[in-house]
């Protein structure tokens, strides 16, 4: 969420800058500005009350020792008159506190002054486009054509076990699905993220740290039982590592990375997008996490992007890059980069990562600080992307390498796989 001292000092810049979302944050904003001064001023109050309770407390002492035990004993009544008043006035502030994060937790992160006004996807930015535009000699077959001729996934089958969106890999399929797993980590190592493997279910604290809740519940799989929820990304766990985390020293950029399966109910999705591995329920990624002192923000988020561009760039897919526009930027997001490929077969651009700073605005609910020179705390930044998602590269890689008779596989997998052709 937000950091409340810069609501403080900049209520204005906030309003403005999230109508980039078309999101009217004025009510919001002034019930927010006004029980925060609710609150200080309890704060205050207590302050006063604590301070006259230790003044009082030395008195009564000395009054004691003085032989004056009914004057000590008349201002240790008081003191119980205060003590009452005190417990009024923390429950009045626990009270204010909870309205006051309940009302936070509505803001969506102001977008970057490089993010323009949008509504939808329409306005997004395309800032970049490379890799290789397949030219084919006669009509390239969908994905989920290709992967029932040559026996690599089965969807009827994962319909039967659990529903639709949860396939079943089979044979070369999952052997090529293990190969970019392989390919996806051994890259990220490369590129100096250590590998974790975190738990595949979080508790309710670690999806409000990271801003899945309360905005997403309903696009999250819940078990009422265990108050747990299956992960959406790896995000989730990676980045609660540091959940109440103060890091000691203000040289540190963190790197982490980890494998998971990836679990949305993905509701009210419909339709021809739906098909295949176009949107599903269950999916593997590999995710990128950073942790980063203020300052590096900047360069951390070119740093990714740059290494998402270099996997593309490297399997041989089409792929273009788009800044996204406020309407479209995540509820916790400040600036967001898609990256697309092009499915040939289908003749349209398909998202395979989303790579996005937070600065604060995670880190806040995370409590994540470090520690300045001047040995004060200040709030980290966070960043993070998918490096990458399976469903929609394998789909890509099906459709862009297939030849009359079988699929070619890209040659930077040839060393994980037994085949080079399927």
């Amino acid at each position: 969420m937000l950091e409340i001292q810069r609501l403080r000092n900049e209520p204005e810049k906030i309003v403005e800058g999230l109508k980039k979302r078309f999101f009217d944050a004025e009510p919001i904003v002034d019930s927010i500005l006004k029980k925060d001064k609710e609150w200080r001023i309890a704060i205050g109050e207590l302050q006063e009350i604590a301070a006259e309770m230790n003044r009082m407390s030395k008195e009564i002492g000395g009054l004691f020792k003085s032989g004056k035990k009914e004057e000590a004993n008349q201002l240790k009544e008081k003191t119980q008159e205060l003590k009452k008043k005190e417990s009024e006035l923390k429950e009045k502030v626990n009270q204010l506190q909870k309205e006051i994060d309940e009302l936070m937790y509505q803001l969506p992160n102001v977008p970057h002054d490089l993010v323009k006004a949008g509504k939808d996807e329409s306005d997004n930015e395309v800032v970049e486009e490379g890799g290789v535009k397949r030219i084919f000699d006669f009509d390239p077959l969908p994905h989920w054509d290709l992967a029932s001729k040559h026996n690599l996934i089965d969807f009827e089958l994962g319909v039967k076990i659990t529903g639709a969106g949860f396939p079943v890999y089979k044979g070369k399929g999952a052997k090529l699905q293990r190969a970019l797993i392989n390919f996806f980590l051994e890259e990220a190592e490369k590129a100096g993220y250590e590998e974790h493997i975190p738990p595949h279910v979080v508790n309710e604290a670690s999806g409000y740290g990271t801003g899945q809740l309360p905005d997403k519940e309903g696009q999250m799989y819940y078990i009422p039982e265990d108050n747990l929820y299956l992960i959406p990304t790896a995000e989730v766990p990676l980045t609660n590592i540091f959940r109440d985390v103060i890091l000691p020293k203000k040289d540190f950029s963190i790197k982490i990375c980890g494998y998971t399966p990836c679990f949305r109910r993905e509701a009210g999705s419909y339709g021809k997008d739906v098909r295949g591995l176009n949107r599903l329920h269950q999916f593997d990624k590999v995710e990128i996490v950073r942790i980063e002192h203020p300052d590096n923000t900047e360069k951390a988020l070119d740093e990714m992007i740059s290494h998402v561009r270099g996997l593309l760039e490297k399997l041989g897919l089409q792929y273009r890059i788009l800044r996204l526009c406020g309407g479209d930027t995540g509820f916790t997001s400040a600036m967001t980069y898609d990256f697309e490929v092009y499915s040939a077969a289908q003749k349209k651009w398909l998202e395979v990562s989303s790579v996005s700073r937070f600065d604060t605005f995670q880190s806040t609910r995370l409590k994540l600080r470090f520690k300045g020179e001047d040995k004060k705390t200040r709030y980290c930044h966070t960043l993070n992307g998918s490096a990458l998602a399976l469903p929609r590269i394998v789909a890509a890689l099906l459709e862009n390498y297939q030849t009359e008779t079988g699929i070619e596989i890209p040659e930077v997998l040839h060393r994980y796989l037994s085949f080079k052709e399927i």
